[in-house]
């Protein structure tokens, strides 16, 4: 069994709160799990046990980042559809750019995306996929999670009615045989990394009796559910339309709501919604950067906070952000709130640290496993450097991360007790080869779907 060891850093824990940091610090991996934590230099005993000992000297040690929200087929979309509203760049870009798309094109796409993400430092990573043209379209995305050594979680997308795009439409038949294969295949292979559930992309694109069926079958799967949610005005205004009921209330309603499902974005809720997805224990996943991009409104994060609702972050996709650097949502995340709200202390940066390890645990369907440095804690964890000019002298570290640090200050990424990222650098995968490859690839399917400068 290897075993490495980290110190000489600042520690954050992470492990019940975010305030916490012991200055120096060391953690202690055995195998894929940690196995101490500790303030102050490391016990002779575990230097002498390690295999590999890396100094963390000038930097901080914190638990692996949790991407909670992709697309990442949609980095081939980057710069596509720029300073369009929802609907608009979906029609403009994001639709003819994925209908081009070959199952190797979708294989490639990923595989940039999930080596940005670990190079940005987050080891966790929940992508939902919806553009099922082949029926090896996820399967190329589970690949490319799996070879690029991340610890993911693929939503497996669909809409099956109107008045969604007919071309990305599906049976529900289908919708729930493709999903049972790829939770048959994928949730007990690549040591457990690599998980299949359920994607209902919106509430305007999914039948409520498909919905009721998903929810009873993801209980029995142990699976969960991730759906797009009350994004945009138009899109609350076209479900109270049909339904008479505002989203939330339209999926409480149905009897689907509970603690397994990640409801992205909730940028319109009303109060009754909000208490609903508090009863129901249900997790929202917050994308700053991608609600203000697409100028889709100010979600109410603190009258989240305030009712208890566990709250993870997230990029959204490379076509609406266009990084996946979670460092730089952290700082979006505090700094939308404030301006929103008009309270300069409306997210501390403890609590924003609190929102991507606990509430990102939580719709990974990892809580207690990640998202924290703790004895039996899974062992992903990233270290940043804070020896650099635009974020030394350092007061605080939690200040430091979500205030100063950027995707490009991740020096080291361990997930599952494997280093990915050293120095900076892929371990495994050619990053000048993959951004060759997929450079050509892209101009091929932007060729095809005829889009053009």
């Amino acid at each position: 069994m290897t075993s490495l060891l980290i110190q000489n850093g600042a520690v954050i824990p992470c492990n019940g709160e975010t305030r916490t940091t012991f200055t120096p610090g060391y953690v202690f991996l055995r195998g894929d799990r940690i196995a101490e934590v500790g303030a102050g230099q490391a016990p002779e005993r575990l230097a002498s046990e390690a295999g590999e000992i890396i100094s963390a000297e000038g930097q901080v040690v914190i638990p692996g980042l949790i991407n909670a929200h992709t697309h990442l087929f949609q980095t081939f979309m980057r710069g596509l559809a720029d300073d369009k509203p929802l609907l608009r760049w979906l029609e403009a870009a994001i639709w003819p750019g994925a209908l081009a798309m070959t199952e190797e094109d979708f294989y490639l796409a990923a595989m940039i995306g999930f080596v940005e993400n670990l190079k940005c430092g987050a080891t966790s990573v929940l992508s939902q996929h919806y553009v099922q043209t082949s029926p090896r379209n996820m399967d190329a995305v589970a690949e490319a999670a799996r070879r690029s050594g991340v610890r993911a979680r693929l939503a497996r997308g669909y809409a099956d009615r109107d008045p969604y795009h007919p071309k990305f439409m599906e049976t529900p038949e289908q919708v729930l045989r493709e999903t049972e294969r790829l939770v048959r295949v994928w949730n007990h292979s690549a040591g457990g990394r690599v998980r299949v559930e359920f994607g209902p992309l919106i509430p305007w694109g999914c039948r409520g009796d498909t919905l009721q069926t998903i929810a009873r079958l993801a209980k029995e799967w142990d699976v969960g559910v991730h759906i797009h949610l009350a994004e945009t005005q138009p899109e609350v205004k076209m479900t109270l339309d049909e339904t008479g009921a505002r989203p939330a209330r339209w999926l409480d309603e149905l009897g689907v709501l509970d603690e397994r499902w990640q409801l992205v974005h909730c940028v319109w809720l009303d109060d009754d919604e909000m208490d609903r997805i508090a009863a129901a224990g249900s997790t929202i996943v917050h994308c700053a950067v991608s609600n203000m991009y697409l100028a889709s409104g100010t979600p109410a994060v603190t009258e989240w906070c305030k009712r208890g609702i566990p709250t993870a972050l997230a990029t959204d996709g490379p076509g609406s952000n266009n990084s996946q650097d979670m460092l730089e949502v952290l700082k979006f995340t505090a700094c939308l709130q404030k301006v929103g709200t008009l309270d300069a202390t409306a997210l501390l940066p403890e609590d924003v640290l609190e929102m991507v390890y606990g509430g990102g645990a939580k719709a990974m369907g990892l809580d207690g496993q990640i998202g924290q440095l703790a004895p039996g804690a899974l062992a992903d964890i990233t270290i940043v450097n804070l020896r650099k000019p635009h974020v030394s002298p350092v007061f605080s570290p939690q200040s430091a991360l979500v205030y100063n640090a950027n995707g490009n200050d991740v020096d080291t990424v361990i997930v599952n007790g494997e280093v990915s990222v050293r120095g900076g650098q892929m371990m495994n995968i050619d990053e000048a080869g993959l951004i060759a490859e997929c450079q050509k690839a892209a101009e091929k399917m932007w060729s095809r779907a005829g889009i053009r400068k």
